[in-house]
């Protein structure tokens, strides 16, 4: 699941509209907007205050593979 898809389920799940949600998290409508348009360049900083209302954040997840650091020479 996408962020944009989870934050616009959530947000639907709890009755927000995209103006009471922006609100709550105190980002601007048209972060909100953007964000549930998967808009790819967005702060993350405010991203994760949209999450933090859904207790969930965005963060650092190991990948399949584990990257050696000699791969990265």
């Amino acid at each position: 699941m996408s962020i944009r898809e989870f934050v616009k389920e959530r947000r639907r799940l709890v009755h927000l509209t995209q103006p009471e949600l922006a609100e709550k998290a105190g980002v601007g409508l048209r972060f909100v907007r953007e964000l549930e348009q998967g808009k790819e360049t967005l702060r993350l900083d405010k991203v994760n205050q949209v999450l933090k209302l859904f207790g969930s954040e965005v963060g650092v997840v190991p990948s399949v593979r584990k990257i050696q650091l000699e791969d990265l020479r």
